[in-house]
């Protein structure tokens, strides 16, 4: 019989669900809504709110991050990436086996996410050289990233969900590597899959032609988004009401949504004053305008004329070798930046986070999904998987390149810009790395201490700069959510959900056999993960299986162990799984795309783990 606590903790998760569905909130403001909901109801007492928030599976992810910016931080994981990349040449099909074998094996140690981050521009810049289009590398890459965490313990949230909860109800305690043979068996059927009907089902778009081997050149994204076409030079005359004008003060973004580029300035010669040097200035935001400057700005004529018109501003005009000498040199360049899901600049405007201040670089456009968007760039709110076309000097775009939490070069940059890593520190944090497996392998201590002693070794030996610094590697996106996850399912179990859920399924699926159930179980949790990030679902999940597999007489184990593969293979949609919308727009992938091959991939899967997983862990 259905109470009122448990009717209520029905809908308030029918309803979670259903906004993980819709996508319009992040996931962890939903699920802390749904937890402080249960709590003010008094459905879930403060000790059972706040559990969660203890468990060793969200300390440990915490770690994690921390452990895992030591790595990328001293540019090991750069390094390795670049010399196994490096074996890639001949047929696609070897590129794509290096490829995917690359990201696989790094992400059983490390944030599928960082890996993809780490490897898309060196993957780009593989394919173009051999003059084969990125698309048929980067959705391999970010499937690969998702599939080797099923490697190790520590490799993706859903190992240590269900590694956790199985220690919990004294039933198992999984060590690091006792993932390894059901996640080598799942990452071989995805690498066979890939590199026969996956090649098949990948798209061979033409992103560029006659590349170079740092990727798209300047000159080429300059075609590509049509930038010669709204460049403009002005004269500023003596009599201007510019003339002495700021150029924050000016706000020409937000008042003519134009954006000025640089500035080119007559000045007297120190050692022969009767000559004049023609000097070309970085558009600085505390930049004075002068009379005589010849300033460069980008946007739609109708825009220019209006702002020629109000300051009485003279046209100058040029041909395409004249502004290409200016506008692309070995001083000023372009390049594109790839927004990062969860970073500081999602759901923000490049006015918010002073961009242009930071930098000192323009942003000329954003392609976003194919679309691009040209006009009013400073006020549009960026979104996980943008493009952003930005203009200026070399030294400034190669500080980009370090800010590998917010964004990715994807573009071109300078030979001199880069990145430099200290050797001495990238192997004191292999070191550190490594002592965390040997102590996860050897269970000595509990894992979560095994994490914490690594990450906080990465921050007193400098692998990561300060606590401020860790801290801000940190995605608490997943943390918070699987935190709240724990919470929601308490509530699930005490209000008798769990219980009322598994003798639903106990009398559907009492008849199809212990791996009809393993069947049932994988494509439950397969559907919700594709809805609810960072492997959550499998929160949701393990009670209602571990109470399923005792009303049906069998190990409740292999159940879990299906729930871990599941839950980490949210491949088949670009919104859910960082990875996958980390390659979207640099691959000008399709939702379709993701759909097909995705779901192809996950029964393919599906039906190897259903077969395996007995073998290895027996009913």
């Amino acid at each position: 019989m259905m109470t009122e606590p448990l009717f209520i903790t029905l809908i308030i998760l029918l309803c979670a669900i259903a906004l993980f569905i819709q996508a319009k909130f992040r996931a962890d403001l939903i699920a802390l809504s749904a937890l402080s909901i249960l709590g003010l109801l008094g459905i879930l007492t403060l000790d059972e709110l706040v559990a969660g928030f203890a468990n060793q599976v969200v300390i440990m992810l915490a770690g994690l991050f921390i452990v895992g910016a030591g790595l990328l931080n001293t540019g090991i994981v750069e390094k390795a990436g670049n010399k196994l990349l490096g074996l890639c040449g001949g047929s696609e099909w070897k590129s794509l086996l290096i490829v995917m074998l690359t990201a696989g094996i790094l992400s059983a140690f490390l944030s599928g996410a960082g890996i993809v981050s780490i490897l898309l521009p060196l993957v780009m810049s593989m394919a173009l050289q051999q003059k084969t289009s990125p698309t048929r590398y980067l959705l391999p890459l970010a499937y690969a990233s998702s599939i080797g965490g099923l490697l190790t313990l520590t490799g993706t949230p859903s190992n240590m969900i269900v590694a956790d909860v199985l220690q919990q109800n004294g039933l198992e305690t999984l060590s690091f590597f006792d993932f390894s043979p059901i996640g080598l068996i799942a990452f071989a059927a995805g690498l066979f899959f890939m590199l026969t009907l996956g090649r098949l089902l990948l798209p061979e778009r033409t992103i560029a032609a006659n590349n170079s081997v740092k990727g798209l050149s300047a000159g080429e994204l300059a075609g590509m988004y049509k930038v010669y076409d709204r460049l403009h030079y002005l004269h500023i005359p003596a009599t201007s009401d510019i003339v002495g004008e700021r150029l924050s003060d000016l706000q020409l973004p937000i008042q003519y949504e134009l954006t000025l580029i640089e500035i080119q300035r007559k000045q007297k010669d120190k050692q022969l004053p009767l000559l004049q040097r023609q000097l070309t200035i970085s558009a600085r935001a505390d930049e004075v305008l002068h009379p005589d400057d010849i300033i460069l700005v980008f946007g739609e004529e109708e825009a220019v004329e209006r702002l020629a018109l109000n300051y009485e501003l003279e046209f100058k005009h040029f041909n395409t070798e004249q502004i290409k000498k200016h506008f692309l040199s070995s001083r000023f360049g372009l390049t594109e930046i790839l927004i990062v899901p969860n970073s500081d600049y999602e759901n923000q405007t490049l006015i918010d986070v002073h961009f242009r201040e930071k930098y000192q670089c323009n942003v000329l456009a954003i392609n976003r999904n194919g679309e691009y968007i040209q006009a009013d760039v400073g006020t549009e709110r960026l979104k996980p998987g943008d493009a952003i076309l930005i203009h200026g000097e070399w030294e400034n775009i190669e500080r980009i390149s370090s800010d590998l939490q917010d964004v990715i070069v994807i573009g071109s940059t300078s030979e001199d810009g880069s990145h430099i890593y200290s050797k001495s520190k990238a192997w004191i944090s292999v070191g550190i790395t490594a002592l965390m497996v040997i102590l996860l392998s050897l269970d000595s201590i509990p894992p979560v201490l095994s994490v914490l002693t690594a990450a906080l070794l990465m921050i007193i030996t400098g692998c990561v700069r300060s606590m401020e610094d860790a801290y801000q590697k940190i995605n608490w996106e997943p943390i918070l959510l699987i935190a709240a996850m724990f919470g929601i399912t308490t509530a699930l179990d005490n209000t008798g959900g769990v219980r009322m859920i598994s003798d639903w399924l106990a009398v559907l699926f009492s008849n199809i056999g212990p791996h009809g159930i393993l069947a049932v179980f994988y494509l439950l949790t397969l559907i919700l993960s594709q809805f609810i990030p960072y492997g959550a679902a499998v929160v949701i999940m393990t009670p209602i299986a571990l109470t399923s597999s005792v009303n049906l007489g069998i190990d409740p184990i292999p159940v879990f162990i299906c729930l871990a593969v599941a839950g980490s293979l949210a491949l088949s949609t670009p919104r859910v799984a960082t990875t996958n919308a980390l390659v979207m727009t640099a691959g000008d992938y399709k939702y379709k795309d993701f759909i097909v091959i995705g779901i192809s991939i996950q029964v393919f899967i599906g039906v190897i783990m259903v077969i395996t997983i007995p073998w290895i862990f027996p009913f």
